[in-house]
C-alpha cells in the first residue's frame, strides 16, 4: 500500500528553504559589510601588525553576531588563527606572530577561567545537599509563580551577594536555584536567567571589591600619584564609595526587566539534563495519553472539618482523589514507601498534598471544610518536579501481584506508590472505578504518584516494569550540608578576608568538597560548563593581542583626538563608551589597565577631577551586556538557551541605561 503523503511537510519545506536561503543571503551581505570595515580600519591603522589585530577583532564580532558557528568554536577558532600567525609570519609582513606560542593557551589556567571551574563545583556542592532547593523554596513561597515577582528577588538577591564577591561566583551558585524555580513555576529559564546574570555585573558595582576592575582601582591610582605633584595626587576611594550608584544601577536593571521583560526576553523553552523543557509539568503527558486530568493540590484540615478524626480509607474512594503526603506542624513530611497507609488518621491543622482532578478536590473540601491552597507552600519541595511525579509502571507475567489488588498489597504503604489510574484493554480506568479492588492482571499499566526515589528503587523490583526512565535520578546528601556550608564559607572568608588569588580560594572550597563527600569527582567533572571554559580560555589570547600590539592604545588614542575640545561631562561620557567598548573585545582587567592612566592624563587636561575620571573607567567596564564576552554572559548563556542576537537585543538597551545613569550619578554625587 502507498504510505500517506505528509502534506504539512510538503508545505513547510518550501517555507524553510527560502528562510534558509534569505538567511543565508544575510550572512553574505553582512560579510561583504565587516569585509569592507575591517579593510578601511587597516588602511588607517598604524603599523601592519595593528591591520592585522583589528582584522581579527572585525571577524570576531563577525561570528560572534551572525553565530555562523557555535560561539564557543568561534572563539577557539580564533585562538588557532593567532597561532598560526607564527608559522605564516613572514607572508604577512610580520617579524613574529600575533601571540607569543608559549602564551596562547595562557587561558586555560588564567585566575578568571580557574574560578569559573571551581565556583560551579562549589554551586553543585551545594545543591547536592538540597541546600539550593530550599532557598528556592524560599524565594517561591515569597514571590509565588509570577516572572515579575520572581525576577526581582533572585536578581536583587544575586545583586547583594555580587557587591561583596565575584559576579561570575554569585551567578553560578544562583543556577541551580534558578533552575528549579523556572521548573516549579513553569517559567523558563531564558526568562529568568537573563535578569539573574544582568544584575549580577550591576551588583558588581555596590562596592570597592564587587569586581576586579574596582579592586584594582586604587593600586592604579597609587602608581598615577607617584608621577603627580603633591597639589594633584588623588584621594583613594572608600568600600563604599561607589554604593549609590550600584544600588541605582542594580534597581535599574531589575525595573528594566520588570517593565520590558516581556519585550526583550526570549521565551523558549530550555533543555535540561534530562531532556524535559524547563517548567514543563510531568502530568502532560498523561493527560493526553490516558486522560488524566490529575493535577497537584495542597490543602490545610480546618479545626472544624468533618476530616478530623477520619482515616484516609473513608474518604478517598468517596471522593476520588489520592492523598500521598502529609504534614502535621513539628512534625516531619510523611512522603514515601511507609509513611502513609489506609488506616492514617486526619487531624486539625494537617496539611495533605492531594492528586485529583479540580473538580473532585473542590467538591471534597467544600463538602468536608477544608482550606485550599493556591500553590505549593509545605510540600514545594518534597513534591517538586525534580523529587516527585506521574509515572508508569507495568506488571509482567512474573509477578507475585497477579491476583491481587492495591488493597491487598498495601500499595501505597509498601512501595510508596498511590495508583490514580489502572490502564487495561486500550481502556484506562480512573478512580471513580474502584481501581484499588481490582486484582492486577499480567500486562496492567499502573498510573501512579511517585517520588524519584521510590521509583527508582521499584526498578529492582521483579513484580513492576518501570516504563519511565526519563526523571531526575541525582542522589541528594542532606547530611553533608554541614561540610558544603563549612567549605563554601571557607572560600567565601578567604575571598574577602586574604590576599590569595580568586581561584586558590575557590578552589580550596571545591576540592573541600569532594575530599568531604560532599560531592565525587565525576560529579564534579559533569557540574563544569566545558562550553564556557573554552568560550572564556579561547578568547583570552584576543586580549592579549589587542592590548600588546598596541591596538587598544591606537583606538583610545584616536577616541581622545575627537574629544578633547567637548565640555567635560561629555569627555566623560566618551571615556566610559571607550571603556565599554574595550570590555566587549578584551578583559575589564586589562580595559581599566589601558585606561584609567589615558583618563587621567585627559582630567588634567581638561581641568577636571582625574579620581572621578578613573572610577568612571572602572565601573564602565562593567557594562557588558551585548555579547556573551563577559564571563556571567557566557555562563548563562547556555543553559538560557541563548544566542548573540538575544544579548544584543536586551542587553543593547541595558548598555544605554547603565550609561546614562552611571554619569548621572556620578555627576550628581561628585
Amino acid at each position: 500500500m502507498t504510505p500517506p503523503i505528509d502534506t504539512n511537510t510538503e508545505s513547510t519545506t518550501p517555507a524553510k528553504s527560502l528562510l534558509n536561503k534569505k538567511d543565508f543571503i544575510k550572512k553574505i551581505i553582512a560579510l561583504g559589510i565587516f569585509a569592507l570595515l575591517g579593510l578601511y580600519l587597516a588602511s588607517i591603522s598604524p603599523s601592519l601588525t595593528i591591520a592585522w589585530v583589528v582584522g581579527l577583532l572585525v571577524l570576531t564580532i563577525y561570528l560572534f553576531v551572525f553565530e555562523i558557528v557555535d560561539i564557543d568554536v568561534a572563539a577557539i577558532s580564533i585562538m588557532v588563527l593567532l597561532g598560526l600567525s607564527t608559522l605564516f609570519a613572514p607572508y604577512m609582513g610580520l617579524e613574529k606572530g600575533l601571540v607569543d606560542t608559549h602564551h596562547l593557551f595562557d587561558g586555560f589556567s588564567s585566575n578568571a577561567v580557574m574560578s569559573i571551574i571551581a565556583v560551579m563545583i562549589i554551586g553543585a556542592g551545594l545543591d547536592k545537599t538540597g541546600l539550593m532547593s530550599k532557598v528556592s523554596n524560599f524565594i517561591l513561597n515569597v514571590g509565588g509563580t509570577s516572572e515579575t515577582r520572581i525576577i526581582p528577588i533572585v536578581s536583587s538577591t544575586v545583586a547583594i551577594i555580587s557587591s561583596f564577591m565575584q559576579n561570575v561566583g554569585a551567578t553560578a551558585l544562583f543556577l541551580p536555584v534558578v533552575s528549579r524555580i523556572s521548573s516549579r513555576a513553569k517559567i523558563p529559564m531564558s526568562r529568568l536567567l537573563m535578569p539573574m546574570g544582568f544584575c549580577a555585573i550591576l551588583g558588581g558595582t555596590v562596592t570597592m571589591v564587587g569586581s576586579s576592575p574596582l579592586i584594582l582601582l586604587n593600586d592604579l591610582i597609587k602608581t598615577s600619584n607617584d608621577a603627580l605633584p603633591d597639589d594633584q595626587k588623588m584621594e583613594l576611594w572608600s568600600i563604599f564609595s561607589t554604593t549609590p550608584i550600584g544600588l541605582v544601577l542594580v534597581a535599574t536593571g531589575i525595573l528594566y526587566f520588570v517593565i520590558f521583560g516581556r519585550f526583550v526576553l526570549p521565551g523558549i523553552k530550555t533543555k535540561d539534563e534530562d531532556g524535559a523543557a524547563g517548567g514543563e509539568d510531568t502530568m502532560d503527558y498523561f493527560n493526553d495519553v490516558y486522560g488524566l486530568d490529575y493535577q497537584m493540590h495542597e490543602v490545610v484540615v480546618t479545626d472544624d472539618s468533618e476530616f478530623v478524626g477520619k482515616r484516609l480509607d473513608d474518604i478517598e474512594d468517596t471522593y476520588d482523589i489520592r492523598i500521598i503526603a502529609t504534614k502535621l506542624s513539628g512534625q516531619e513530611t510523611r512522603i514515601g514507601p511507609g509513611a502513609l497507609d489506609r488506616d492514617t488518621g486526619i487531624k486539625a491543622g494537617m496539611v495533605l498534598g492531594i492528586v485529583s482532578e479540580y473538580r473532585d478536590l473542590s467538591r471534597f473540601a467544600k463538602k468536608l471544610k477544608l482550606k485550599v491552597r493556591d500553590q505549593l507552600r509545605t510540600f514545594a519541595a518534597d513534591l517538586s518536579s525534580d523529587k516527585a511525579g506521574i509515572a508508569e509502571v507495568v506488571i509482567p507475567p512474573s509477578s507475585h501481584l497477579i491476583g491481587k489488588s492495591a488493597r491487598d498489597i498495601w500499595l501505597r504503604k509498601t512501595h510508596g506508590i498511590a495508583m490514580v489510574g489502572l490502564h487495561r484493554d486500550g481502556e484506562t480506568m480512573h478512580e471513580d472505578e474502584d481501581i484499588r479492588n481490582m486484582p492486577f492482571h499480567s500486562g496492567d499499566t499502573l498510573v501512579v504518584h511517585t517520588t524519584w526515589e521510590a521509583l527508582k528503587r521499584l526498578e529492582s523490583s521483579p513484580d513492576f516494569v518501570v516504563i519511565t526512565t526519563e526523571y531526575p535520578r541525582e542522589e541528594e546528601r542532606p547530611k553533608k550540608v554541614g561540610w558544603a556550608l563549612l567549605f563554601f564559607v571557607i572560600a567565601l572568608a578567604m575571598v574577602l578576608l586574604t590576599e590569595m588569588p580568586l581561584s586558590v580560594s575557590l578552589l580550596t572550597g571545591a576540592i573541600g568538597m569532594i575530599l568531604s563527600g560532599v560531592i565525587n569527582i565525576d560529579e564534579a567533572y559533569r557540574a563544569v560548563s566545558w562550553k564556557t571554559v573554552f568560550l572564556l580560555a579561547s578568547l583570552i589570547p584576543l586580549g592579549i593581542a589587542v592590548e600588546q600590539s598596541g591596538t587598544a592604545k591606537w583606538i583610545a588614542d584616536q577616541t581622545i583626538a575627537v574629544i578633547g575640545d567637548m565640555p567635560i561631562w561629555m569627555i566623560q561620557t566618551a571615556i566610559a563608551i571607550l571603556a565599554t567598548f574595550f570590555t566587549l573585545v578584551m578583559s575589564n582587567i586589562g580595559a581599566t589597565l589601558l585606561l584609567v592612566p589615558l583618563a587621567v592624563n585627559i582630567a588634567l587636561g581638561v581641568d577636571a577631577d582625574p579620581a572621578v575620571f578613573a572610577l568612571t573607567v572602572a565601573i564602565a567596564t562593567s557594562n557588558s551586556f551585548i555579547i556573551p564576552t563577559h564571563q556571567v554572559n557566557a555562563l548563562i548563556m547556555g543553559p538560557g538557551g541563548y544566542r548573540v542576537p538575544d544579548f544584543m537585543k536586551a542587553g543593547g538597551i541595558m548598555t544605554i541605561l547603565f550609561l546614562i545613569v552611571m554619569i548621572g550619578m556620578m555627576n550628581l554625587i561628585f
